[in-house]
Order: C-alpha cells, then structure tokens, then sequence
C-alpha cells in the first residue's frame, strides 16, 4: 500500500538515500548473540575440577594397562569420565533447543514509513537511520528516534525503563526533566498506549538502546558458581590427600623391599642386569598400588551424582514452571542471599485495574455511558481463565474492564451512543471529552474524564464536597495510585457541538471519582515472607517512581515503618555515588527506583562485591545486562527474547511465587549432594586404608582395581540415582543461606565420614588377619567374601545416608522408601552377578546360598545402629 502524504514537510528519505544510509549506518537487526559450538558446549564439561583429577588417574592407569596388558580398569574410568560428561552435555544442550523454540522472533513486522514522499509500509528490519515513521496506537516503535509530530502520545516504556505509561511530547515547556528518556525520544522495543506520532529515525540495529542493552547481556560474566568453588575446594583436596597417601605407600613400601634385596643373599651387584629387573619389578609393583590408591581415593562417582541432581532437578524444576536454561542454576538458587526484582509483571499482574470506585450510585446508567462512550480503548476477547487484556490507553482498559465486572456491556453502549465530537486526551489538557446522542436520557450529554482536580474545577460543587474528594485522593496518591474523575452535562440541542468550548463553559455534574492501580499479585506477600525467613534479602529495582516503587514494597512487607532514606534511592542518585559510597549502602537498600538498564548492573556487581550471591529477575529487555551478570538471571516467560537470552531460568508464570519454589529445590539438592558425599567419602575412606593397611598384612591386594570399580562407579552411580531423588523439603527454607566460604563438608559430615569409616575399618582389617590364620589363607574364597562385606556394608550404609541431616527415620516416608529400595534391590543383584560370574576379571568364585544369608543379615546392623541413633535423637529434640 502507497499513497500521497499530505504532510508536505516530511516527504522522507528517497531510494537513493536509503541505500546510503544503511551503508553507512547499517540495518536494524540485533545481532543475536553467538551460541558456543556443540564441541565448545561438551568441553566445557571438562572444566568440572573432579573430571580432571580423575582424567589424571586415567593417564596414570592406561601407562599401567600398557606395561600389564590389562585394560579392564583403565576402560572403567574413562566409561565414568564420559558418562558423567556425557549427560550434563545433553540436559544443557536439550534446554537450549528448547528456549530456542520459546525465542521466535518477528522481524517482519510491517512498519508505515514515509518515503519518496509516499506513506508505504516496510518490513522492520528495512528501516533505516534517517527514516520518517509513522507511529499509531498499539504499534511497536521500530527503532530509536526523535519525534517531530506527537498526538497526545503515551508510550508503554516498560520494556526498558518498566514504566507503563509515558507522555511524550514535541512540546519543550512541557518535558518531563524527571523522566528517564527525553520527553521528544522514543526507543525501539517500546509500545504506543495512546494517541499518534511521527518519529525521524536516529539509531537502527544495535546502535538503539536496546541494542546496547543486548550487548551487554551477551558479555561473559566470570562468576563462579557457588558449588563449582565447593567442588573446586574438594577436589584439590581429595587430590592432595590421595597424592600424598599413595606418594608416602610408594616411598615407604619401595624403599622397605629395596633395602631387603640389596641387604639379601641374592643380591650380586647393581651391574647385574637380573639386579636391575628386579629392582624394575619392585618399583612397578608399588607404583601399580600407589596409583591404584590414587584411583581409590578419586570419587569417580560423584561427577555423576552432581550431574545427575542437576538434570534430574532440571526436569522436576519445568513441571514447576521454571524453565532451567544453564544446570549449575539448578543448585545455586539454593545458595542466593539477595533477590533483585524488578516490579512491573513480577510483583504485580502487569494490568492497570480499578482499586476503588467512588461514584454516584443513583446515576448507574449514566456512569457506565460516560466510560464506555468517552472512551478510544477496546477490550480483547479471551478464552476462559485467560488473563483480560486490552488495546489502548492502560487507565481506560481499567475502566471498562471495571465495566464488565458490573455486567455491562461496553461495546454495547458504545455502539447505541452516537458520538457527534471527540477530544482525545492531552497531556497539556490532562482531559477527554465526547458530545454523543444518549439512547438513555434521550438527550445530547458531554462526558468528561481526566484529572480529578481539573475535572471537579469544570463542576458545580460546594468547597467542603471538593475538600472531603481532595482528601480522598491525596489517600489514593500517597498508595501510588492513579486517580481520574468523570463528570458529564446535558447540552441543549442548538447549542454548539465543539468539546474544548462546551467543556470550558463548565455547570457539569461530578459523577464521581476512580482510583487505579497495577496490584500486587496475590501470592507474592507469602513468597517474599518465605524468602525473608529463609534469609534472603529483596530489593525492588524499577524504572518506576520511588512513591510507586516504595508502596508496592510496603504491600508485599518489604518496606516496614522502621525504614528510612538510607534504605532507597533513585538510579541518578545510584550512579553518582562513588563505588566506596555505594558499597556501603547496597545491602542496606530495599528499593531503587527511577532505575536504569547499567544502575542495576551495577548493583549486582557491587553486591558481588560485599560477597552476596545474587539473583535478577526481569522480563525487559532493560534487565539483560544484570540477568547476564548476575550468579543467577531469572527472566519471565512473557519477557523479551533479549532477557530470556541473558538469564539462566525462565519463570514460566512470571511469578515470585516460583522464585521461593526454585530456592527450595536448590537448597533440597544441595542436601542431596552432601549426602552423597557422606556416602561416597565413607566408602573412599575406608577402600583407601584398607588398600593402604591390607598391605602391610603382607597379602596381595585385598580389593582389585576392577573391584574397586564396580564400588567406585556402578555402585554410586545408582546410589547417585537414589540420593538425587530424594524429594525436596520445606524444611530449608527455614534454614539460613549459606555462606560462599563454607566448605561443602561440614563438622557433622566429617565426622560421619570418620567415624562410619574407622567402625568398618575394624571390621575389615578383623576380617584379613582372622582369614590369613585359616588353613586356606588368603584364597579367591575368602578374598570374595572380603569384597562383598565390604560392598554389604556400604549397601546397608545407602540407606542411613538417604536421611542424613535429618533426624527422620529411613521408614518414615514410604514414597521415598520405595525408590531407594529399587536402587538397593540393583545394587545387592549387581553384586549377586558379580560374585557369580565375576570370574577372573573381578578375581571372585561363587559363594553358596547359606554365606549370602550371614553376610547379608549379618551387615544389616549398620542400619539398625543408624535407627537407634536417630531415634535417641528424636527424643532429644522433643
């Protein structure tokens, strides 16, 4: 579509300079940011410092397997360093396929430019710097621009400022110098509310402000997670710890049998090359236990379990509405002690809605003509359950969806009210009026609405009447609430039909007053108390006024009476404090209004800087940059893709309600890791000195590497399963977060590790000196049924470790019971087939039915221990 343009100043850019222009200025596409490779994505696994210190075992067992010719375990440990790898890889690459598809972006969009002197339409993305466009309610503005033409002009900024409603104006005298974009500048992303304008493009592409914004969001932030330090911190000392045992083993024991053969019989002299082998064979033999020990003292399980929670709780955390983009987040929600919110969409339903009415109820007729008709918005049709919505000015979709809830049907009396003049709203004339033909008094009336004190100004009412309204509005004001007034006129037949000179002429009737407002959702007041108790602090960052941004805090019980200045400020005032001056201030701040895209940005960061671990939400593309740096970014599901991009979960229902619910998952998994962790410790330490003490027994080893293997990696993966499993548990929440610097082994946990460790160590170490005194000595036999007490005893131990941190008992909770008995009932059948079949490889024989009974009875104790434990304890605490 073309036609001529009868706006003679503005013909626009021709074909030839548009052509230069996006030479020189570009096109108006945001560059999407570059997603790594799907290799870049699966080596970054490696980066988990557990896999790299089990990579080095591995290096060190395939030298070994080399020499030996033996490749059984040296397999085993690259099966568990891909296994592990291999599913984180797939649960972060499965998300981002997902959030691609919830991305699809139109940049297609038509958009009504002039040029050549034409009115035609272009798609979006061919808009160029120097373009003429014409902007009408409901459209989204294309590019960032100056207005040369604006038409009581509102725009919905709160994409990048979280303000629903904007005057703007060519106006000087007019301009907000409060306001976060000039009055006469619009920016792409934006939405048009109310009335008409004309824009001269300025900045196209990733030049706009959202562009920037965009751009700062794809940065890389170089946060650690929280539990990537924790594991870190474990992983150097498990590797320290096993390097050191298995160095002094090698030393010790090289040094013990070397001294033996130089100072034996047999030795001739260091020239004799049989002298030379066997003192080869000597330092083989040790270096083959000591790394052996390394292999032991890595938990090659516990890779996997981390992975596993994580994906496991990736899935769980989707039917909770939250969307995990990036796995780690899963678990550092669990660790965050500040929330960063913006308001709009978040904390309220992102709906202007009526508060209060205080209007004539002996006119009900009259009041619902006066909104339906002096009115330019429309409702849109919903299915059931669906939240409304409207097309228009927010203010006036608030009335008529008042309107409805009284059974009115406004387009009905729209239609049957026939407008004879129209004044649109102005910000200069703070008012709408329309002349129409009343159906209902069978006359011509004028109805009035805009600013209460102008409207009431323009009527017949008593001073105490103005005072008693003055007194409730000020009420309304001081709770951030908009307020209008409606007011209407019969007007005689051949009087004259001009809106502004009937409207001037004033003797109008007061009909009463309105009070609206963008409520709180319902169920945020519980979610901030649950935060609260779970000791984390909230902050409100918006790009509201600090009236508005300060009474919303005090309805969801953020701002409490007690607070002062000291715990608000504007972004203006943010941004002129010096990084000294801001520190000192930033946990103490409850709400930052009047915020812009690089205040909260840098906000998180100085909040990082005072050692909190902070979570952003938003759903503007004005977020990007803090969702992006801060440890976790929680975007709305019914944001911008810019923000979505930038954030590591996607709230689904946009609710804080679900921020409280991911808290809970992470803190539950972070538990489940501990767990696992005790379970895992327990059984390295006791495989390590059992290696370490079985040696000076002077028998071969009494756990192969292979057996090893199967307790190190089968076995935990499925105790893995079991322990990630375990449901999570309101419990937490009444638990402080945290802090960074506690290590991921806490007194208790090391404690349980030793003291758990040290009782089977006893009964191992019982075990090899009463079966080397037996005729058969140390053979396959006895051997066998060494290493499946040892596996028993750890089976048994499963269960004791599925409640620790709790004093519950295993019992207690059928549900859980009943996944933890299928983990079990695989490990003991593992075992059963191991022991049977196992062979050479596993260096096991069959063991008759009456031995599996007494060993399976007999190791049963270890549960029964734990019951009595938790028991007692129970009785303690009440």
């Amino acid at each position: 579509m073309s036609q001529s343009t009868n706006e003679p100043h503005l013909t626009g850019l021709t074909d030839q300079e548009v052509i230069a222009s996006r030479e020189k200025n570009g096109i108006n596409l945001l560059t999407p940011p570059k997603r790594p490779s799907i290799w870049k994505l699966y080596l970054e696994k490696f980066q988990d410092p557990v896999i790299r210190v089990l990579l080095v075992a591995a290096v060190f067992s395939l030298i070994i397997s080399i020499i030996e010719s033996e490749y059984a375990e040296t397999i085993g440990i690259f099966f568990a360093i891909f296994l592990a790898t291999g599913i984180g890889f797939y649960f972060e690459y499965d998300a981002n396929k997902k959030f691609d598809l919830l991305n699809a972006v139109g940049e297609e969009t038509p958009v009504t430019v002039i040029r050549n002197g034409k009115i035609k339409e272009i798609p979006r993305k061919d808009i160029v710097v120097g373009d003429i466009v014409v902007l009408n309610t409901g459209e989204e503005v294309p590019a960032d621009g100056t207005l040369v033409e604006a038409v009581s002009l509102q725009v919905n900024e709160s994409t990048l400022t979280g303000e629903l409603m904007v005057n703007k104006t060519t106006d000087k005298a007019h301009f907000d110098e409060e306001a976060t974009y000039p009055s006469n500048a619009v920016m792409r992303g934006t939405t048009i509310t109310d009335g008409h304008g004309i824009m001269r493009v300025d900045r196209v592409g990733d030049a706009t402000e959202i562009g920037k914004v965009a751009r700062q969001s794809t940065e890389q932030s170089q946060e650690q997670t929280p539990l990537n330090i924790q594991l870190t911190k474990l992983a150097n000392l498990i590797g320290k710890a096993g390097f050191t045992i298995a160095a002094l083993t090698f030393i010790v024991f090289t040094s013990k049998d070397l001294y033996s053969f130089i100072t034996s019989e047999n030795f001739i002299g260091i020239n004799d090359w049989h002298s030379w082998l066997e003192i080869a064979r000597i330092v083989l033999k040790y270096f083959m236990m000591a790394v052996t020990l390394i292999v032991v003292a890595v938990p090659e399980g516990l890779p996997m379990s981390v992975t596993l929670s994580l994906a496991l709780n990736m899935r769980r955390m989707l039917k909770t509405n939250n969307l995990v983009r990036k796995m780690h987040a899963c678990e550092t929600m669990g660790a965050i002690t500040v929330i960063c919110t913006d308001k709009t969409g978040t904390l309220t339903q992102n709906l202007m809605q009526v508060y209060e009415a205080q209007v004539d109820e002996s006119q009900p007729d009259l009041v619902a003509e006066g909104i339906a008709a002096n009115s330019t918005a429309f409702l849109e049709e919903k299915a059931e359950g669906e939240k409304p919505s409207g097309v228009g000015n927010p203010t006036e979709i608030a009335l008529l969806l008042w309107l409805n809830s009284k059974g009115k049907d406004y387009m009905k009396l729209r239609e049957e009210a026939k407008v004879v003049n129209q004044l649109t709203f102005s910000t200069e004339r703070k008012y709408m009026a329309t002349l129409v033909d009343s159906p209902i008094q069978k006359k011509r009336i004028l109805y009035i609405k805009g600013a209460p004190e102008i409207v009431m100004s323009k009527c017949n009412l008593e001073k105490a009447q103005i005072d008693k309204y003055n007194e409730q509005l000020l009420a309304y004001q001081n709770k951030a609430m908009r307020t209008l007034g409606i007011a209407y006129k019969v007007v005689p037949e051949n009087a004259s039909d001009d809106c502004a000179e009937l409207v001037g002429e004033g003797g109008m009737t007061f009909l009463g007053i309105f009070a609206i407002s963008d409520p709180i959702r319902p169920d945020v007041p519980n979610a901030v108390k649950k935060c609260q108790s779970a000791g984390i602090g909230i902050k409100i960052v918006t790009g509201d006024t600090p009236g508005t941004a300060t009474e919303i805090a005090r309805q969801i019980g953020l701002w409490t009476p007690e607070d002062t200045e000291r715990n608000r400020i504007t972004g203006v005032e943010f941004a002129a404090l010096s990084d000294e001056e801001a520190l000192d201030r930033v946990l103490d701040l409850k709400v930052m209004s009047r915020a812009r895209p690089m205040d909260k940005q840098r906000l998180v960061q100085l909040l990082q800087q005072k050692g909190a671990v902070v979570a952003v939400t938003g759903d503007g593309t004005n977020d990007a940059p803090a969702l992006n740096h801060a440890q976790v970014g929680l975007s709305m599901g019914t944001g911008t893709s810019v923000a979505k991009e930038a954030s590591d979960i996607t709230l689904l229902d946009d609710s804080f309600n679900s921020i409280a619910t991911a808290v809970m998952w992470g803190r539950s998994l972070y538990k489940n890791i501990q767990r696992f962790i005790v379970f895992q410790l327990t059984i390295n330490v006791v495989a390590l000195l059992s290696v370490l003490l079985g040696a000076f027994f002077g028998t071969e080893l009494p756990l192969t590497v292979t057996q090893m293997l199967w307790v190190n990696l089968i076995m935990d993966t499925f105790a893995a399963m079991a322990l990630a499993s375990i449901a999570p548990s309101m419990d937490v929440m009444n638990e402080k977060p945290r802090r960074r610097t506690d290590f991921i082994i806490t007194p208790v946990m090391r404690n349980t590790i030793f003291g758990v460790g040290l009782g089977f160590l006893i009964i191992l170490m019982g075990l090899l000196v009463y079966f080397k005194n037996l005729s058969g000595g140390m053979d396959t036999h006895h051997l066998t049924v060494f290493f499946t007490i040892f596996v028993m005893l750890q089976f048994w131990n499963l269960f004791n470790a599925s409640v620790f941190g709790t004093n519950h008992s295993f019992f207690k909770d059928a549900g859980h019971a009943l996944g933890m008995l299928g983990v079990a009932l695989i490990i003991l059948v593992g075992q059963i087939i191991i022991v049977s079949f196992g062979g050479k490889v596993f260096r096991t024989e069959p063991l008759p039915l009456s031995e599996w009974l007494y060993i399976i009875g007999g190791t049963s104790f270890v549960l029964w221990i734990g019951e009595i434990w938790r028991g007692i304890k129970r009785l303690k605490s009440k």
